[in-house]
């Protein structure tokens, strides 16, 4: 029988856990680094028990117990197998599912209400509800997805600095810091570029926003084609049914004033965060297990 249950969010960025009874009571929260199952596996496993750990040390619950608890992990690449598949084998706990982070997103910010969210982060992902029926779009990875995603972005204006670089496309402000940050060398930007992370990529992101909140005209024409890859794919989820959007993510509000004025009047803001809905959602699955 478990004596915990273990809701955990691994992000691109970082990897959160909380600790909770049987009723799904947070007892103790816990923080650790990236959780990325599938540009690197071995890592995060390292820090979803990391952050597993934290919450139960929080709880002053004696870490050792963490080998007991039930543990439901959202994390982006639920929908690759092999990635699943080497986590959960490797993971300590008495029993644990790997979910969509894009769902226990959904379920923290809507609770059993139907409707959809955009998590617009590090990567990106969208998933919608219609009473029993869960879809998804998107979430596909950096090398072939996460369109609109920091990691996207912030390549994006990587490669849009090596064109200004060059004389291919006109350079900025914006450009000519990215190429001041890499010593005004294209070939330090594709080395970095060859070996980046997601993550690593996404570090530029914010250099986008803010550069465009003073006009800047490529950070200003990047914003609005990574906007528009986020509208088309509001555009398949609307068309599925949904009436209530929550954006979701570290880019989500500084995205939203570039989305498109159809989908503004959907927005509506999250009831709670994607862990307590990884908490929610473990208490449900594994009431079972309680029970026996």
């Amino acid at each position: 029988m478990p004596h915990y249950i273990l809701g955990i969010d691994g992000g691109g960025t970082s990897c959160r856990a909380a600790v909770a009874g049987a009723d799904g009571r947070i007892l103790g929260r816990g923080k650790s680094g990236a959780a990325n199952i599938l540009t690197d596996p071995d890592n995060a496993l390292a820090h979803i028990v990391g952050a597993a750990t934290a919450a139960f040390e929080d709880a002053h619950i004696a870490p050792g117990e963490v080998g007991s608890a039930c543990a439901l992990v959202g994390v982006a690449g639920s929908n690759v197998g092999d990635a699943v598949h080497y986590v959960t084998e490797r993971l300590p706990f008495a029993k644990a599912d790997i979910e969509s982070d894009g769902l226990i997103a959904l379920q923290g910010a809507l609770g059993d209400k139907d409707g959809a969210v955009a998590i617009l982060g590090t990567g990106s992902i969208y998933i919608s509800r219609q009473g029993d029926a869960i879809r998804y779009i998107g979430g596909w990875g950096f090398q072939i997805g996460d369109l609109g995603s920091g990691a996207r972005l912030g390549h994006a204006l990587l490669q849009e600095s090596v064109l200004a670089f060059d004389r291919i496309h006109p350079s900025s402000p914006l450009t000519e810091a990215v190429m001041a940050e890499f010593n005004n060398d294209p070939r330090e930007v594709v080395e970095f570029a060859r070996a980046a992370r997601p993550g690593e990529f996404g570090r530029f992101a914010p250099w986008v926003f803010d550069h465009a909140s003073r006009q800047d005209p490529v950070a200003i024409a990047l914003l609005r084609s990574n906007a528009q890859t986020i509208d088309e794919a509001l555009d398949a989820v609307v068309a599925q049914g949904s009436r209530r959007l929550c954006l979701l993510g570290g880019l989500a509000p500084i995205y939203r004033p570039w989305l498109a004025a159809r989908h503004q009047p959907l927005f509506v803001e999250p009831e709670a965060d994607a862990l307590t809905g990884s908490v929610a959602l473990a208490a449900k699955r594994f009431a079972a297990g309680f029970a026996a």
